[in-house]
């Protein structure tokens, strides 16, 4: 019988993705690293916050991430 191949995770999407317990793609909004003085406070409010990846999206996502 022949043996199943391991598929291999996308080392860019480990670092940026995570799963939740229902499924869904959980990411960390960007624009919070530098000239954060000239960005608009509420710009900035709504990316200290996770988003959730789209579900057209998130079929593609779990592929690159097979194990997590």
């Amino acid at each position: 019988m022949a043996k199943k191949v391991k598929v291999k995770t996308h080392s860019g999407a480990k670092k940026r993705f995570k799963l939740t317990a229902n499924g869904k793609v959980k990411y960390q909004h960007t624009n919070k690293r530098h000239r954060l003085t000239q960005k608009d406070t509420k710009r900035k409010r709504i990316a200290r916050g996770a988003g959730v990846a789209d579900v057209t999206n998130t079929p593609t996502i779990k592929k690159l991430i097979p194990y997590l």
